[in-house]
C-alpha cells in the first residue's frame, strides 16, 4: 500500500496506525484480496474498530485504531491498592477437548495468562475455544471481587435465541418463498444496520443514563434496536427434532426461528469505554496482560460496568425478542416454545463454597437443567442443551463449534462455486453471507459435542434450511 493511499485514508504519518495498515494491508494483497477492497476495508475499521479486534487477520490494526477513539473519562482512578502483583502459580485451568476437538495452543496460552491474574480463582477452556482478545473465545474465568471488561468480550450478551413455531416443518420445502421474504422484510445485518422506521421496544424506556457511555449512546442503540451484527451474526429457519420433551413442546419434529447476535455497536462501546478505565487503574500489569485489566466489583468504576453490562443484556435480548416478533408476525405464526441464553457475559455464582463473578467468553451457561442453544455453522446442525451442572466447567459448556481457520484464510481457501455445491448438498439455501462463514472454516460440530458430553445433554437437533446472514 503506497504511502499515498494512506494519506487518503486520513492515517497520521509517523504514528503505529499507520504502521499497522501498511502491515496489515501487505498481508491481505499477498491472499489475493483486492487493493480497493482492502482500502474499503482500512477505512471501515478506522471507523468502527470494534467488530474486528476478535479477527485474527484485522485485530492488529484494529488495536491501533481503536486506541485513537475518544479516551474516556479525563480522571483515572488507580486500582493499584487491589494489585498485588501476578500469582506465583496459575488458577486451576481444566480444559475440555478430545483427540477430535479441542482449543488452538495459542487460545490454551491465553487462558493460562489469565489464570496468573491475581484475582483468578479457577478457569475452563472449552472445546471450540480460539484465540480472542484477552481471554480466548470459549474461556471461563471465575474470579473474586472483580469483573474483566474483556473477559466478557467485545460484545456484550451475544446470545441465542429459539422459536419453536406452529406450522409444520414442511414449509421448509413447500413455502420457502415465503419464509425467505420475512427473513430478507424482517431483518437487517451488518455494521451500522438499522431499519428506517426506528422499532419500539421497552429497553429504551430503562435508566440508560445511569453511566456516561451509556447515556452518550441510547440514541445509536434505539436506531439499530432489533437490528443483528455482521461475521457469524445469523437468521435462520430450519427444521428442530426434538428427542426429549421441552417445556410447551412433546418429542417430534417442528419448524424453528434460531438467531444470533449481541448487543451491537453499543456494546463494543461499553467494553472498550471501561477496558480503558481498568488498564489505565492498573498501569502494572504485563504489556501482554493489558487486556485482561480487571475493575474491582466494590469500586465506582466496577458497579459503573456492572449496570452498563446488564443494561446491555436487556438491549441484546430485545434485538432477539423484536426479530423474532417481526418474522414470526410476518408470517402469522405463533411461538409453542422459546430457548434462549447469552454467552458473553458475567455472572455472581457459587463455586468453591463461595461467591465468585464467573466470567463466560464465548461460554454457554450449563448448570444443572439449564437450557441452552449451541450452533453449528451455516450448513451444519445446532442442538438444543440441558445443563448437566459440571463443576469443573464451572456449569459451562461450548458456545458453538469454534473456529478453525481464520477469516482470511478462509477467504484464500473457499470460493463461491465450492460454498454453493456444499450448500446444495446439504438442502440449505444462503440468502446472503459471506466466505469467510463457510462451513470449511469451522470445526467439527459433532466432535465437539462429543468432547463434552460431561458437561451437557442434547435435547432436541435443529438442522438449518433458509441462512440469512450480513453480507459484509
Amino acid at each position: 500500500m503506497k504511502a499515498k493511499d494512506l494519506d487518503k485514508l486520513g492515517l497520521p504519518r509517523d504514528h503505529e496506525l499507520r504502521k499497522a495498515a501498511s502491515r496489515t494491508a501487505k498481508r491481505a494483497l499477498k491472499t489475493g484480496m483486492e487493493r480497493g477492497a482492502v482500502k474499503a476495508r482500512l477505512k471501515k475499521i478506522v471507523a468502527d474498530p470494534e467488530p474486528f479486534l476478535d479477527d485474527p487477520d484485522w485485530a492488529a490494526y484494529a488495536r491501533a485504531a481503536a486506541a485513537l477513539q475518544p479516551a474516556g473519562p479525563s480522571t483515572v482512578t488507580s486500582f493499584a491498592p487491589e494489585y498485588a502483583g501476578l500469582r506465583r502459580e496459575p488458577a486451576p485451568v481444566v480444559v475440555f477437548a478430545s483427540d477430535e476437538a479441542g482449543p488452538d495452543p495459542e487460545a490454551a496460552k491465553q487462558m493460562e495468562n489469565a489464570a496468573m491474574l491475581p484475582v483468578a480463582v479457577a478457569g475452563a477452556l472449552m472445546p471450540d475455544a480460539h484465540v480472542g482478545y484477552g481471554l480466548p473465545i470459549g474461556g471461563v474465568l471465575a474470579v473474586e471481587d472483580a469483573v474483566i471488561p474483556y473477559a466478557v468480550g467485545m460484545d456484550i450478551a451475544c446470545r441465542m435465541r429459539l422459536s419453536v413455531v406452529d406450522a409444520p416443518a414442511s414449509w421448509l420445502t413447500d413455502k420457502q418463498p415465503r419464509l425467505a421474504r420475512a427473513l430478507e422484510q424482517e431483518t437487517r445485518f451488518g455494521v451500522g444496520a438499522s431499519f428506517k422506521d426506528r422499532r419500539e421496544h421497552p429497553v429504551m424506556d430503562l435508566d440508560w443514563g445511569a453511566t456516561p457511555v451509556t447515556r452518550s449512546l441510547r440514541e445509536k442503540a434505539w436506531d439499530q434496536l432489533g437490528t443483528s451484527g455482521s461475521g457469524n451474526h445469523f437468521a435462520e429457519f430450519g427444521a428442530l427434532s426434538v428427542h426429549e420433551p421441552i417445556p410447551g413442546l412433546e418429542p417430534g419434529k417442528y419448524l424453528a426461528l434460531l438467531s444470533h447476535s449481541g448487543s451491537r455497536g453499543v456494546g463494543g462501546e461499553v467494553a472498550k469505554y471501561y477496558s480503558r478505565i481498568a488498564q489505565q487503574g492498573m498501569p502494572q500489569l504485563p504489556k501482554y496482560m493489558r487486556s485482561l485489566a480487571w475493575l474491582p466489583l466494590s469500586s465506582p468504576e466496577g458497579k459503573a460496568y456492572w449496570a452498563a453490562m446488564q443494561l446491555m443484556g436487556a438491549y441484546s435480548h430485545a434485538n432477539h425478542e423484536l426479530l423474532h416478533a417481526s418474522v414470526l408476525g410476518a408470517l402469522g405464526f405463533e411461538a409453542l416454545a422459546v430457548v434462549e441464553n447469552h454467552h458473553n457475559f458475567a455472572w455472581i455464582e457459587e463455586h468453591l463454597g463461595r461467591e465468585l463473578v464467573v466470567h463466560r467468553k464465548g461460554a454457554t451457561p450449563a448448570g444443572p437443567g439449564v437450557l441452552g442453544v449451541i450452533p453449528g455453522s451455516m450448513a451444519d446442525p445446532g442442538y438444543v442443551v440441558r445443563g448437566r451442572g459440571n463443576a469443573a466447567s464451572l456449569h459451562s459448556a461450548a458456545h458453538g463449534a469454534g473456529r478453525r481457520m481464520s477469516r482470511k484464510e478462509a477467504k484464500a481457501r473457499e470460493n463461491h462455486r465450492h460454498l454453493q455445491e456444499l450448500l446444495k448438498e446439504r438442502e440449505v439455501t444462503l440468502l446472503s453471507g459471506g466466505l469467510d462463514e463457510s462451513p470449511i472454516a469451522y470445526k467439527d460440530i459433532g466432535a465437539v459435542m462429543r468432547a463434552q458430553e460431561d458437561l451437557v445433554d442434547i435435547i432436541a437437533t435443529f438442522r438449518p434450511s433458509l441462512v440469512k446472514m450480513s453480507a459484509d
